[in-house]
């Protein structure tokens, strides 16, 4: 067990080493995210009242393809040197270390959004009440997005242009997460209660955790075979 948490750590060390080294990509999402969340004042309308009704499909929404548009990282890095193959022949679980790769790439990207979407929040004149409701509501959703989301990537990780099918694979599964996250924020914004929405996110992560690194294993031994 000591041996398999050092690996983990170490595999999760040299994730973000290398994210680091290329901060250039890691913006990319950030930046589209803000970009995003930004144009919705100007295309639609700037007054409060229309936009605090939007507000919480408009910051998931920009969320959820700020997250999708920096999945295609998470393993074509390692396929094209070569390194996920040493990944898979290590005697080392292999679930679990993709899920210390699905952690930082959820470390580099969900947490970032986690951090910015409050601030955005402002522009579409999101209630106070609601502000802590959508903090919660992308802890829980962002690491479902990245874990559900890499096996995806998984799958078409050998493909060369492997965008628009892997598109076609993740958005119908993130539906679920961004209909309950949304409607948590609108409820909190009304000040009723959300604690079936929020045991419903915790439900899929507890969920997304135990099953992904299975499916995510299976899929990149598949698309190397």
């Amino acid at each position: 067990m000591a041996s398999e948490f050092s690996t983990f750590l170490m595999l999760l060390k040299r994730d973000l080493t290398l994210a680091y080294r290329h901060r250039g990509e890691l913006a990319n999402p950030l930046l589209f995210f803000v970009i995003v969340v930004s144009l919705f004042p100007l295309g639609i309308s700037p007054e409060s009242k229309v936009l605090q009704t939007m507000a919480p499909g408009i910051i998931w929404v920009a969320a959820l393809l700020a997250a999708m548009l920096s999945l295609d990282n998470l393993f074509r890095s390692d396929f094209e040197d070569g390194s996920l193959e040493q990944i898979i022949l290590t005697p080392h679980s292999l679930s679990l270390l993709v899920l210390a790769k699905v952690f930082a790439h959820w470390l580099v990207t969900g947490l970032p959004l986690l951090l910015l979407a409050p601030f955005l929040s402002i522009l579409v004149f999101m209630p106070s009440e609601a502000m802590w409701t959508l903090i919660l509501t992308l802890a829980l959703g962002t690491p479902i997005l990245s874990l559900v989301g890499a096996i995806g990537v998984a799958l078409t990780v050998g493909l060369r242009r492997g965008g628009v099918l892997l598109s076609l694979l993740v958005l119908p599964l993130y539906i679920p997460v961004l209909i309950f996250a949304a409607n948590a924020v609108n409820v909190a914004a009304k000040g009723l209660p959300v604690t079936g929405q929020l045991y419903f996110l915790g439900a899929l992560l507890s969920l997304a955790l135990t099953l992904s690194p299975l499916a995510i294993s299976t899929a990149l031994r598949i698309s190397l075979s």
